[in-house]
């Protein structure tokens, strides 16, 4: 199945099936077979784990996961992908391509109507103009995921590894620090992909904590602290967060970063995890 991560390969299916690749839907079709090669390495597949394939495209990196996992369930939103996949790849049985849009469909209820174990993995090239919100809603802490391996923007990646005080370390960077331990693995030309989008990709891989770095009583405040830090990225930590309607007064709130051991003059992109933490503790004590 080398030929669907190729260009020639690509660019066949696309006549035969009388298809025209989706700006709109960000469709840049993998056509470099050594990308697909790295993502299964890093994904370190078994005959036994469960596979979720958030958009897979003309199906270069299906066809290898349905070749070495016990069970592959690849969304694709596009009907007429979801045709070709079908069609295409019809000789694999442990394979389940499910027509829907990854920023709805209940994967947990996915891999188990598809008879699939718990925990599973993801793999997937996200599309490029869902990525943050798929991301978030992948990073809830609502599945039972355990790696994600995922390919995205340069840019977001960075972002996902970023550590405080750089400026791509921002509220992203702290949720996926928080749900996984991330990894950089690879950056991807935008010549890999066929039409070659304006931004170059990167392979992230992120393995899901089964327990956070740190100690947060009420993980929804904590998160509500994060995005009120970030918020205003110019001001100070104590102006942004008096600032974001969380409740207290300014006052109040330099009474709660002194508990937390913060100085308030600080800016938010400044804290790590552990801060972070320590300011939501302070909040409820």
């Amino acid at each position: 199945m080398e030929k669907l991560a190729s260009l020639a390969g690509v660019k066949e299916l696309l006549r035969r099936h009388q298809i025209r690749p989706k700006k709109r839907w960000g469709q840049n079709f993998l056509i470099n077979p050594g990308i697909v090669d790295k993502i299964m390495a890093v994904a370190e597949i078994s005959p036994d784990d469960t596979v979720i394939e958030i958009g897979p495209g003309m199906g270069a990196l299906t066809a290898r996961l349905a070749e070495q996992a016990n069970r592959v369930v690849a969304v694709e939103l596009d009907r007429s992908l979801v045709a070709l996949l079908r069609g295409e790849l019809a000789a694999y049985g442990n394979l389940r391509v499910v027509e829907g849009d990854a920023l709805r469909v209940d994967f947990d209820a996915l891999v188990k109507d598809s008879g699939g174990t718990f925990p599973y993995k993801v793999v997937a090239n996200l599309p490029y103009y869902i990525t943050t919100p798929l991301l978030t809603r992948l990073l809830s802490g609502d599945f039972a995921v355990s790696l994600l391996v995922i390919m995205v923007q340069k840019e977001v990646a960075l972002r996902l590894v970023a550590r405080p005080g750089t400026k791509e370390y921002g509220s992203l960077s702290v949720l996926a620090q928080f749900r996984s331990e991330p990894d950089l693995v690879a950056v991807i030309s935008r010549g890999s992909f066929f039409p070659a989008p304006a931004v170059d990709s990167a392979v992230v891989r992120l393995r899901v904590r089964t327990m956070p770095p740190v100690l947060v009583t009420d993980e929804a405040l904590f998160f509500r602290v994060v995005r009120a830090a970030f918020g205003q990225r110019r001001k100070t930590l104590l102006n942004a967060l008096a600032g974001a309607g969380l409740g207290p007064d300014r006052p109040t709130w330099e009474a709660i970063l002194k508990r937390a051991g913060i100085d308030p003059q600080r800016r938010g992109e400044t804290l790590t995890l552990a801060e972070f933490a320590a300011i939501a503790r302070a909040l409820i004590t």
